[in-house]
Formats: C-alpha cells, sequence, structure tokens
C-alpha cells in the first residue's frame, strides 16, 4: 500500500467515524452544531479535532517514514 492511499484512506476512515459518532450519538450532531453557531464553543471543537488528528498522524508514526 502505498504512502496515498494510506493518507486517503486515513482521511475517509476519519469522515466515517465523525458520521458513525454523530448516528450513534445525536448529541455529538448537536454539539457540531451548537459549536457551529456559538462561538465560545466552537474552540473546543477544534481542540478535539486537533488533538485527534495529532494522535492519528503523528503519536505513531516510524522514524524512517
Amino acid at each position: 500500500m502505498n504512502r496515498n492511499t494510506r493518507r486517503d484512506l486515513a482521511w475517509l476512515s476519519a469522515i466515517v467515524m465523525v458520521v458513525a459518532l454523530c448516528i450513534v450519538f445525536p448529541r455529538v450532531a448537536a454539539f457540531a452544531e451548537l459549536a457551529a453557531r456559538e462561538l465560545r464553543y466552537l474552540w473546543w471543537l477544534v481542540l478535539i479535532a486537533a488533538i485527534g488528528i495529532y494522535f492519528a498522524f503523528f503519536f505513531g508514526r516510524r522514524r524512517g517514514d
């Protein structure tokens, strides 16, 4: 599996995970909608997303990649 395929698969799985969380936990969708409307809650959503992206792409990386 080449590097671009892995990257695309990671993005696709992240999107599927967000959609699955919104379906399984409707409060997640309500929180995202509230965060989009209220700026004081938006930074929490951005922080959570940034930490998730950091862990997904940089935490488990090997040194040779």
